[in-house]
């Protein structure tokens, strides 16, 4: 039915939310991961069309772009998004935000899965301000809506879950200062077990496709 083009998963943020997305939908799709280089990748450049990963192919659609990657997968898997208005606004405008922001964040604290041991890193006023932000979005997701799960929206493994998940594998390689709430959320988005087997992967990828710039951050 289709092909999800992936990059490594060690490293690979915006993969993971693809990949999320896909597989929580259930969706007919190869995973084919192109590891990626120092420098541009010309395999991704040359197999997806905005030269980026993920990207979908799925019974002639073609997807790129992790929000609409996921919005498509909604299409087959509804509870991706809350079933009721009000919430699913709130839901929409949170994952809008972090695909769109956060730039300080990522740029301070890229991920990488391998690494236990970089708490204390990348915490600059940028970053860290990004950070309050984004516990400010989880405590009042969480306060409005999510009382009756771990999740941001409840039981349901949503989509500003998914677009939330490399946040999360962020904060807890590099431990910056978060409150009991967030802890408790990091957990649960840890726990999940697609999270965990997406982890295990990026665990099991060969040596050589480790790249200096991440490792010696």
């Amino acid at each position: 039915m289709g092909k999800l083009f992936i990059g490594n998963q060690r490293y690979s943020s915006w993969s993971l939310r693809g990949w999320l997305a896909v597989k929580l939908a259930a969706l007919n799709a190869e995973i084919v991961v192109l590891p990626m280089q120092a420098g541009t990748t010309p395999a991704i450049k040359q197999s997806t069309p905005a030269g980026l990963v993920p990207y979908l192919t799925h019974d002639g659609a073609r997807i790129w772009e992790s929000l609409a990657i996921a919005d498509y997968c909604a299409e087959f898997e509804p509870t991706l998004w809350p079933a009721e208005r009000v919430p699913r606004a709130l839901a929409r405008s949170i994952a809008a935000e972090m695909h769109a922001g956060f730039r300080a964040l990522r740029t301070e604290m890229p991920m990488n899965l391998g690494r236990p041991d970089y708490a204390g890193r990348g915490q600059t006023p940028d970053s860290l301000s990004d950070i309050a932000r984004i516990e400010t979005i989880w405590a009042e997701a969480r306060e409005t809506h999510g009382a009756t799960g771990p999740y941001l929206f409840g039981n349901n493994f949503t989509v500003p879950d998914i677009m939330f998940a490399p946040v999360v594998a962020r904060l807890l390689t590099y431990a910056p200062p978060l409150s009991t709430t967030s802890q408790a959320y990091c957990h649960a988005v840890r726990e999940h077990p697609l999270v965990e087997q997406w982890y295990t992967e990026a665990m099991n990828e060969p040596e050589e496709w480790l790249l200096e710039k991440y490792e010696k951050k």
